[in-house]
C-alpha cells in the first residue's frame, strides 16, 4: 500500500487526473463557408489526424477575408484559411503571417453565364457587364487578367460589383449582367440543373497563382509554435488523404456541403488538383499575388513578399 500511494503521488504531481491528456485547442477560421477546397480540415478532424497530434480544432466560417481579418484582430481565431490575395492584409499591418500555400491555380473559380443567353464564349462577353463581389477583390483581378489575355487590355469587360453570390446569381438570372465569377461547386450545381453554363475555368487560363493560404496569428506563432507545426502536419496529412481517397472524400464532402454526390464527384475531378500536398509557396504564384494587389490598388507600394510568409512550420 505505501508503494501504491507513493506511485499515485508521483502521478498527481505530474498532472495525471485519471483522464486523457487535454488537447490543445486551435480556433480555425474559414474565410468562406461551403468551399470544396476548404473541406480537408473537416475530414482531418473526422479522421483524427489532428487529435493524434494532441490538437482539438474549433472551426468557424466567415463571409469573406475581410470578416476573417476582423476576427483575427479581435483575437477570436488562431489560424485560418483564406484567399491568397489576403496576404495584402499582412502588408498593411494585420497581426498574422502566411504559413502555408493551401491551393495553387484557381481551379475552384469559374466565370459563368445564364444558360438561356447568347454568352457561350469569352469572345461573346467582350464589352458586356460582368459582376463580382467587391471592387479590388481577386475575382475582379482575374476578370481583368482574362481581358488582357484576350488582347483587349484590362477593361474589355464592364465590371460591376454586387456583393454576395446570391445577388450575383439573381442578376444573372434576370439578365442584368452577362456573367459572374462563381465558385466551382455553385457553378457545377447550376450547370447540372440547366440554369447556367461555365464559360471559363480561371485555373485553366491563370496558371501561376496562389488561390488559398493558411495563416496564423503572430500571437499564436510566438506562444504556440509547436501547435502551428502540428496543425500543418495534420492539414497536409488530411489533404493527401483527401486527394487519394476520392470515394470517401466525395461522400464526406457531399454530406458536409449538403450537395448530391455526383455534383461533388465532378467538382473533385476539377478542383482537387489545386490542393497542395506540402505547403511550399510557389515563387511564380507569389509574384502573381504581388502584382495583383498592386494593380488592384489594395496596397500603395509593391510589398516585399518575403516578409509576408514563412515556411519554417511546414512538415519535413
Amino acid at each position: 500500500m505505501p508503494r501504491i500511494f507513493a506511485a499515485l503521488g508521483i502521478l498527481l504531481a505530474l498532472g495525471w487526473t485519471g483522464h486523457a491528456q487535454a488537447q490543445d485547442k486551435i480556433r480555425f477560421g474559414k474565410a468562406f463557408p461551403g468551399l470544396f477546397q476548404f473541406t480537408p480540415v473537416d475530414l482531418g478532424v473526422e479522421k483524427g489526424f489532428f487529435k493524434k497530434r494532441g490538437l482539438e480544432i474549433e472551426i468557424t466560417s466567415f463571409f469573406g477575408d475581410a470578416k476573417q481579418q476582423q476576427a483575427y484582430t479581435a483575437g477570436a481565431i488562431d489560424m485560418a484559411i483564406g484567399g491568397g490575395a489576403g496576404m495584402a492584409f499582412i502588408a498593411k499591418g494585420s497581426p498574422i503571417l502566411a504559413v502555408a500555400e493551401a491551393a495553387g491555380p484557381p481551379l475552384g473559380i469559374t466565370l459563368a453565364s445564364w444558360a438561356d443567353t447568347q454568352y457561350k464564349t469569352v469572345a461573346d462577353l467582350k464589352g458586356q457587364t460582368i459582376t463580382g463581389a467587391s471592387v479590388g477583390d481577386q475575382t475582379e483581378w482575374m476578370v481583368r487578367q482574362l481581358s488582357i489575355l484576350q488582347g483587349w487590355g484590362p477593361t474589355g469587360f464592364n465590371y460591376v460589383p454586387l456583393g454576395a453570390s446570391e445577388a450575383q446569381i439573381a442578376a444573372l438570372k434576370t439578365h442584368q449582367v452577362a456573367a459572374a465569377p462563381l465558385d466551382i461547386t455553385t457553378a457545377v450545381t447550376l450547370e447540372s440543373q440547366g440554369q447556367a453554363r461555365i464559360v471559363v475555368r480561371f485555373g485553366k487560363v491563370i496558371t501561376a497563382y496562389i488561390n488559398h493560404v493558411i495563416t496564423a496569428s503572430n500571437d499564436m506563432i510566438a506562444k504556440h509554435p509547436d501547435d502551428v507545426k502540428k496543425f500543418l502536419a495534420g492539414w497536409f496529412e488530411s489533404a493527401v488523404y483527401f486527394k487519394t481517397h476520392k470515394d470517401e472524400a466525395v461522400k464526406f464532402t457531399a454530406a458536409l456541403l449538403k450537395k448530391p454526390e455526383p455534383i461533388i464527384s465532378r467538382v473533385f475531378d476539377e478542383a482537387a488538383p489545386m490542393i497542395t500536398d506540402n505547403g511550399h509557396f510557389d515563387p511564380k504564384g507569389l509574384a502573381a499575388i504581388r502584382d495583383s494587389v498592386v494593380e488592384m490598388k489594395i496596397v500603395d507600394t509593391t510589398p516585399d513578399m518575403a516578409k509576408l510568409y514563412t515556411e519554417k512550420f511546414l512538415p519535413d
